[in-house]
């Protein structure tokens, strides 16, 4: 497996190294020992997530608050995401900026996203399955978002906005500038 630090270094990408044959293929998708020597620490999972979704939905921009925040290691089973995470830590020197990285079944990739980040993601083909590994449970109290569409972030989510498909409760998030005044 293969650790490689984005422009925003905390968040990092796993490429698992994927073996094949006439059979079909072998990979291993998550190695403790691994991740927590590139990291230089532990994290300790406790949580794993699936959803299916059709092209055009858009999930996020979700995060959760202290001392539920979470740490997610996201990866798509079927079809192919555009995942994005937004450093949302007030004193960071990449407050506000993103991280964007096409996940696929085709590609294997996964996004470590870590905590003080919101996380979304747009589906860019039918039937996609996504994954996700969390390190603290989740707590509809602390569930927060920010707006996919704000104009701050100014994300380039790769399809017409036209072709979204978003639920009610995304489309009323506020703006990342509403949220850290």
């Amino acid at each position: 497996m293969q650790f490689i630090r984005t422009d925003i270094e905390d968040v990092i990408i796993c490429e698992p190294t994927v073996h094949g044959d006439h059979r079909g293929y072998f990979v291993e998708t998550f190695r403790e020992d691994k991740l927590c020597k590139f990291l230089g620490y532990k994290i300790n999972f406790c949580q794993d997530n699936e959803s299916k979704s059709s092209k055009g939905v858009l999930r996020g921009l979700h995060y959760q608050l202290p001392p539920h925040a979470q740490t997610k290691l996201v990866r798509v089973i079927s079809g192919a995401v555009l995942d994005v995470a937004v450093d949302i830590r007030k004193n960071s020197p990449t407050f506000g900026q993103y991280v964007a990285v096409k996940l696929s079944a085709s590609n294997k990739r996964q996004l470590l996203v870590p905590r003080g980040f919101a996380h979304g993601f747009v589906v860019l083909e039918e039937d996609t399955v996504f994954a996700y590994k969390v390190d603290n449970y989740y707590s509809i109290e602390c569930d927060r978002g920010i707006t996919f569409d704000d104009k701050d972030l100014n994300i380039d989510w790769n399809l017409d906005p036209e072709q979204f498909i978003i639920s009610e409760k995304d489309k009323v998030l506020p703006t990342i500038k509403e949220l850290f005044k």
